[in-house]
């Protein structure tokens, strides 16, 4: 059996919530709700070095591994599919869609340097033949090709990228969202709710094009 994946932990990550960037539990008080928001509010604002694009978005707090394991297989990837990231950080997902399944990973983000963490780390995996990693916004990207889209950005920023999912993705298509719907009027079409190894309680959001 191949062994996991250990990804590199270089660069530093910043989470506002208390175990690895999942979805704060539901026995948080409404005060702390609201400092939590209040905390990503100031990091979108004031993080030094960062593109004010990217920052618009959301900062970098990567899915713990379960928690991509699980996106995965919620979105049920075969190795036909072709997964792209958007905020990919890095680039975990399309490396775990390339290792277990088979399929064909693309990921976006602005930071360069967490671009190259990215393909470092499948290179590590032995799956550079199988995934791409590039430096763009994610708000000019073309993912007309993808099958799979995951996301682990904010409710706003899934918001703003839903006019680009629903125009150049084909029906059929899956996109898969960490902790963050698409807003009350875009409903999810499933939704799946689990304690994750860290123990922490998780929702994903799935949404099928039509």
């Amino acid at each position: 059996m191949t062994a996991p994946t250990r990804f590199s932990t270089a660069r530093p990550c910043l989470s506002a919530y208390p175990k690895r960037g999942c979805a704060p539990p539901r026995r948080f008080s409404p005060k702390l709700v609201l400092g939590v928001a209040a905390l990503l509010t100031c990091i979108l604002a004031g993080s030094a070095g960062r593109p004010i694009s990217a920052q618009s978005l959301a900062p970098y707090i990567p899915s713990p591994e379960d928690v991509v394991d699980r996106m995965l297989a919620f979105a049920k990837v075969t190795g036909d599919d072709v997964v792209y990231d958007l905020g990919c950080g890095d680039g975990r997902i399309p490396i775990a869609a390339a290792r277990k399944y088979g399929a064909k990973g693309v990921g976006f983000d602005i930071d360069p340097a967490l671009i190259e963490l990215a393909k470092a780390n499948a290179r590590a995996a032995g799956v550079e033949g199988r995934v791409d990693f590039r430096v763009q916004n994610v708000l000019t990207a073309d993912v007309s090709k993808a099958t799979v889209v995951t996301l682990f950005l904010l409710s706003s920023s899934n918001e703003r990228l839903r006019p680009i999912l629903t125009q150049q993705l084909k029906p059929g298509a899956r996109i898969v969202s960490h902790a963050f719907s698409m807003g009350r009027d875009w409903p999810a079409d499933a939704i799946d709710q689990f304690v994750s190894a860290h123990g922490d309680e998780v929702t994903l959001y799935l949404w099928r094009i039509k």
